[in-house]
């Protein structure tokens, strides 16, 4: 048998999201809940996706490659190649 009164009491509670959509559920958390991302916001469960720009990435890795003395030497083989065409 479980012992008497040693498991956390487990009410309903009121979660918040950031999207501003809120729902009730049951937790041992007391008070109320406040979340970044819920179901109705969350890219998985709308089927939308945020774009999230990544170009910069690409362009800073090609600076940094250019800065090393293999980048130099790859660049530099890349140009003889372009001006041989």
């Amino acid at each position: 048998m479980p012992k008497e009164a040693i498991h956390p009491k487990y009410d309903t509670i009121h979660v918040k999201c950031a999207c501003g959509n809120s729902f009730e559920t049951r937790s041992t958390h007391k008070g109320e809940l406040v979340v970044e991302i819920c179901a109705a916001c969350h890219p998985f469960f709308t089927g939308k996706q945020k774009l999230v720009d990544t170009a910069g990435r690409v362009e800073r890795f090609r600076r940094k490659i250019a800065g090393s003395d293999a980048g130099k030497a790859a660049a530099k083989a890349e140009t003889a190649k372009a001006t041989a065409k």
